[in-house]
């Protein structure tokens, strides 16, 4: 029996001490390292992080990167604040080297507040920075749009086609509730195409295309914008169709149809007008055929009332007879006498 009791403590203790190896295997590297950084981070601090379900190993690390950067306590890196914009599921050591990135380059508006407000908007702060340090070339029109070049038409009705290089760089201050690039690219395209319209001729163009630059500059295309514009360079210019020539003469084959519409209309009219006569003539023949039925009937009317003497109507009709016999003399054809 009194090996039982010997055993349990043998036990308890092998149990106790896989406890205490399993704690300095998880805290005690940890530890060393904030300390030998001077991180100011202690073991109760590493042990209360795993009951926030906390990840340490994440924690300890963007501390001693800030420590080692001279970003303190001051700068509002503090071990709970970190703790706090990690249970907020923001990316901790993304916004350390963000801030610490900023801090080489000199940009002071940049801070742990701004910085945890913008990763937490969805954005990449560390990319931000870059990109406020180092300008991002933007092409206009941009890749998703499917075209190659900017279509616009100056005034002498000339088309032309322009492909644009704008250098951009991050606004901080913008970055949360800025409008991103797919804003810039469209609102510099458009500024270009009127820039292009305004201008007298295409010439104009060709010969100083740094005024289009210029005047969309003046627009301040950037405002409300996650970006500030540096410049905006015409990187080609071609020559297109001549757009005015094409609606000028699709107007005149517009108005080619319109007159052959309108005198068709006119000739239409004419034809009916035309068979109307006709239709009038054959009415008029038909009266005068009735009317001379009714001769004969009036002349032995005449002849047997008395109205009418006998000598009187052989006047009559020798009288038509030489009126048939002159008509057809007059539509007789006068022979033409042959040379001899």
């Amino acid at each position: 029996m009194s090996g039982v009791p010997g055993l349990i403590v043998l036990v308890v203790g092998v149990v106790l001490l896989l406890i205490v190896f399993g704690f300095l295997a998880r805290y005690l590297r940890l530890w060393l390292q904030s300390y030998a950084s001077s991180a100011g981070i202690g073991l109760f601090d590493l042990v209360a992080m795993s009951f926030k379900k906390v990840n340490p190993t994440v924690i300890v690390r963007s501390k001693i990167m800030a420590v080692q950067a001279g970003l303190g306590d001051e700068s509002g890196i503090t071990l709970q604040a970190l703790e706090a914009h990690y249970l907020a599921g923001g990316r901790v050591p993304l916004i350390v080297q963000a801030l610490i990135a900023a801090s080489k380059a000199n940009i002071s508006e940049l801070n742990f507040k701004l910085a945890t407000a913008i990763d937490l908007a969805g954005r990449n702060v560390r990319e931000a920075v870059q990109t406020s340090v180092y300008p991002k070339v933007i092409d206009c029109p941009g890749t998703k749009s499917g075209r190659k070049t900017l279509d616009a038409i100056a005034k002498d009705g000339i088309q032309l086609k322009v492909r644009a290089r704008v250098t951009v760089r991050t606004n901080l201050n913008q970055l949360i509730g800025g409008a991103t690039e797919d804003t810039i690219i469209a609102r510099v395209g458009e500024g270009i195409v009127s820039a292009i319209g305004s201008s007298e001729t295409h010439s104009d163009v060709l010969e100083n295309p740094d005024v289009i630059s210029k005047t969309v500059l003046t627009r301040r295309l950037d405002s409300n914008t996650a970006f500030e514009i540096v410049s905006i360079d015409i990187a080609d210019i071609d020559v297109g169709v001549n757009v005015g020539a094409r609606l000028q003469a699709d107007q005149a084959e517009a108005d080619t149809r319109v007159a052959r519409a309108k005198a068709e209309g006119r000739r239409a009219m004419a034809v009916a007008r035309e068979q109307e006569m006709i239709a009038g003539v054959e009415e008029s023949r038909a009266a005068l055929v009735e009317a001379e039925e009714e001769v004969p009937k009036a002349t032995s009317d005449a002849l047997a009332t008395g109205k009418l003497g006998i000598l009187d109507y052989y006047k009559l009709k020798n009288l038509q007879a030489d009126t048939e016999m002159r008509r057809s003399i007059a539509a007789t054809p006068t022979p033409v006498a042959s040379p001899t």
